[in-house]
């Protein structure tokens, strides 16, 4: 029988098995921010040990910088904030870490930057002290969201242990229809499988609509992996996957380029591969989910209502309870219709070119509403170089967004964006958990940014496919 592409990446980094069952992993590509790494630095210097093999960890700062252009200005407010800045500044420095930070110019969030830089490749092992690290299985990478005490190993020894995972086969049939999204597909996936649904597994994404899916739409995808309990996900590489890198300042050239697409073909899974699970999912029936809870498992389709407490299984009901209190909802109430105060479209799973290139355009001519804040964040310097060369901070600021600097902004909202109060937010980030945006009593309702943009016009959840009355594409 075949194999899949997991187990032939794993099996070609595997360094060793331990007497514990698991497998020491040789890690190809690591990436560093300045929330997870401090501390592992420290772990060294207290262990007296060096960063193993520099050349292979790449650094930036992105969840604590702020993103208001006076705001950024040194010292940081923030003390905490300057003092991680300044750790990793020291620390890259003193282990010869290349660090992007903003006198680079490539300065942005580091799942935005992996890529766009040629850096994440197909076939590679990758980590980062990260959940989100997900986002680079596009790439037909394994890639692992770890801890601080996992990043001290890799900067140590360039390996981290670890157990196989199971592999999910999730196969995604037909064709979206026009205003459903890579963000869609995903929170049906979660929805439908559940945010403990992945645990133990990695998530191959196959079939037609990922197929059609351009590499920002795939790392979308892979974002949100994590969320559904998994400890990855992967799109096999394609002739798109290639398009891509092809030109990207860290991705081969010449020989060494051919030589790589070879690679990069033979990894992909065999036609007759096994998996432990096969799932399908018809796109094609797919409509414009949005976030209804405090898990991302936790939503609906526009055109429903909120579900009832007893249509889930009785030992979910205590959270879903739990959910609708802290929301203000209730069951039974249509989704669409709920005001919004605020719209963030940004962060690792919708901070891309394409991201905003697609709310630019069915935002044109329009006004946000008067009751609604609407910030707009890329996800890099480079991608902000390139949406203000097309023109599309004019295109926002004529709308009435405000139009930011690049980092994590109000995903995570170790910065100064964040909410206040129990005021409501229209994200296009990844998670809604209870305070996650900054504020112990604000609620995050998630979304694709097309539906975020049509929140942001009508303040209040609404059908972007209605608002705009548009062909995507």
């Amino acid at each position: 029988m075949g194999k899949n592409l997991y187990h032939k990446v794993f099996d070609k980094h595997a360094v060793g098995k331990l007497s514990s069952g698991q497998y020491q992993l040789f890690i190809g590509l690591h990436l560093i921010h300045e929330v997870t790494s401090p501390q592992a630095f420290s772990l060294l210097r207290q262990r007296g040990l060096k960063v193993k093999y520099p050349q292979r960890t790449f650094a930036t700062v992105d969840h604590i910088i702020p993103t208001e252009g006076a705001e950024r200005k040194r010292p940081l407010r923030d003390g905490l904030a300057e003092e991680m800045l300044v750790a990793i500044e020291n620390n890259t420095k003193e282990a010869g870490i290349t660090f992007f930070d903003e006198k680079t110019g490539n300065q942005g969030v580091v799942h935005i930057i992996g890529p766009e830089m040629g850096l994440t490749q197909p076939g590679q092992t990758i980590a980062c002290g990260d959940s989100h690290t997900s986002t680079h299985g596009a790439f037909g990478s394994l890639a692992f969201g770890i801890g601080t005490s996992q990043v001290a190993d890799i900067l140590a020894t360039q390996s981290m242990s670890m157990s196989k995972l199971k592999v999910r086969k999730i196969n995604v049939t037909g064709k979206l229809r026009p205003g459903v999204y890579a963000k869609d597909v995903i929170l049906a996936i979660i929805n439908k499988l559940g945010v403990n649904g992945g645990v133990g597994h990695a998530y191959e994404y196959t079939g037609p609509v990922i197929s059609a899916m351009s590499m920002e739409e795939r790392m979308t995808l892979c974002n949100m992996s994590i969320e559904g309990g998994a400890r990855i996900g992967y799109v096999n590489p394609d002739e798109k996957t290639f398009a891509y890198l092809k030109g990207r300042k860290y991705s081969p050239t010449g020989a060494a380029w051919d030589q790589a697409v070879a690679y990069w073909k033979s990894i992909a899974s065999d036609p007759d591969a096994t998996f432990d699970d096969v799932v399908e999912l018809d796109g094609t029936a797919l409509e414009p989910f949005v976030t209804w809870g405090i898990t991302p498992g936790q939503s609906v389709p526009v055109t429903r209502g909120i579900p009832s407490v007893a249509s889930f299984p009785a030992d979910e009901r205590p959270l879903v309870q739990e959910a609708l209190e802290y929301m203000s909802l209730t069951e039974g109430q249509a989704i669409a219709g709920v005001p919004i105060d605020v719209v963030f479209i940004g962060s690792c799973t919708n901070g891309r070119l394409s991201d905003l290139q697609e709310v630019a355009r069915l935002v044109k001519g329009r006004k946000v509403n008067s009751k609604v804040k609407a910030l707009v964040v890329p996800g890099s310097m480079d991608v902000q170089r390139q949406a203000e060369a097309l023109g599309l901070k004019e295109v926002f600021t004529a709308a009435g967004f405000q139009w930011r600097e690049p980092g994590c902004s109000m995903c995570l909202a170790m910065n100064p964006d964040k909410l206040q109060g129990r005021q409501i937010c229209a994200s296009t980030s990844n998670r809604n958990f209870k305070g996650r945006q900054g504020s112990s009593s604000g609620r995050t309702l998630l979304m694709s940014p097309a539906m975020a943009a049509a929140a942001a016009i009508e303040g209040k959840v609404a059908d972007a496919r209605k608002v705009f009355e548009y062909a995507a594409g």
